[in-house]
């Protein structure tokens, strides 16, 4: 065992500090070096892959993944590839990048629907002729929610609503030329489209790499805040509760839509915090059975039981590149540290092919 640990970055972006790195990436390697081990920043780019393959595989115990993919200049293809090929001689990868695919991805959601964690009405649009066929269909049903697979913070992420005072039948395609309303999750900010001139609109969000839509039913409870609980490995570290602004179309939970975060420790959610962490070996059974990431994120929204008892419904997770610079005067990058060591220890001490 090397005892050494590389963070992956890339040079540039917005969420830099004056010293070039993620302002959340140097605590890690701080305390990780504080108990003992050493860590140190590399930084890809695709013309240096093989470079750094080598100094990787020849010098490191693990990775930790610290680069929001739509920060990779040509994409993620050749830097997951990367990933697979370092976890393919013995690299642990914190996450694997099948792991951030298939926790990250937005229809992570679908393929979950019989765990009680998400309403199994949601569907997920990976052709554009998937979108025209189904979704004139479910939105004459309820208000849905579409995601995009893309973006942050609330980009292309849609409420639409039927505002067409002709009156439709639910369960029935709607016309192509059904007024609907349309608010953006980013800002909060409202648009007016006819159906068929919006799902024009959203085949950018479908084609291109790993493009695609999730379709699910708006939650109105989502005015009463959305819950997230940030976990470290199997442990979670604290929940925020997200509320979005006080006006008639906000639903975003966005710092940048105005939404106003409460930071509670789990105790204060413990339904929900015991009840995610009950299903969890099932969800990453269902998501392709990889350990949990190292840092990730699960979002839920309130609903409604049938005896109109609270209840909680998955709403996302992230774990690409989730940040916690707010949060580090809550001790996270300890929590970090000891379980990279705790992940690294256990693996290496295991025999050869286990």
């Amino acid at each position: 065992m090397k005892k050494n640990i590389v963070f992956f970055e890339v040079q540039g972006g917005s969420d830099k500090g004056p010293d070039g790195h993620r302002k959340d990436t140097m605590p890690m390697v701080d305390a990780l070096k504080a108990k003992g081990w050493n860590a140190e920043v590399i930084f890809y780019s695709d013309d240096k892959k093989y470079e750094i393959f080598k100094y990787v595989s020849d010098n490191a115990d693990a990775y930790v993944s610290r680069i929001n993919p739509g920060n990779i200049p040509g994409g993620e293809s050749t830097y997951f590839d990367l990933l697979r090929a370092l976890s393919a001689v013995g690299v642990i990868g914190m996450p694997h990048p099948d792991a951030m695919l298939n926790y990250g991805a937005k229809d992570a959601l679908c393929k979950i629907t019989d765990t009680g964690l998400v309403p199994e009405d949601t569907l997920a649009y990976y052709t554009v002729e998937a979108l025209k066929e189904h979704f004139p269909t479910t939105v004459s049903i309820t208000q849905r929610v579409l995601k995009q697979n893309r973006g942050s913070t609330g980009e292309g992420i849609w409420r639409v609503e039927v505002v067409d005072e002709r009156p439709y039948e639910q369960g029935k395609p709607l016309p192509l030329d059904t007024k609907i309303k349309c608010t953006e999750a980013v800002d909060n900010h409202v648009e007016y489209h006819e159906l068929g001139a919006f799902m024009e609109f959203c085949t950018q969000y479908i084609v291109g790499e790993n493009g695609m839509l999730v379709d699910m039913r708006f939650m109105p409870r989502i005015k009463e805040g959305e819950i997230r609980i940030l976990m470290v490995g199997d442990k979670p570290i604290f929940v925020v509760h997200k509320k979005p602004h006080d006006s008639a179309d906000a639903f975003s939970a966005t710092l940048f839509s105005g939404a106003k975060y409460t930071y509670d420790e789990p105790s204060k959610w413990q339904t929900l915090v015991d009840m995610f962490l009950a299903k969890l070996p099932t969800v990453m059974g269902k998501l392709g059975g990889y350990e949990e990431p190292l840092i990730w994120t699960a979002d839920f929204m309130l609903d409604w039981d049938e005896d109109r008892n609270d209840k909680y419904v998955l709403g996302e997770i992230n774990c690409s590149c989730v940040g916690f610079t707010s949060d580090l005067d809550r001790g996270i990058q300890e929590a970090i540290a000891e379980r990279v060591i705790k992940v690294v220890t256990g693996k290496k001490a295991q025999p050869v092919g286990v």
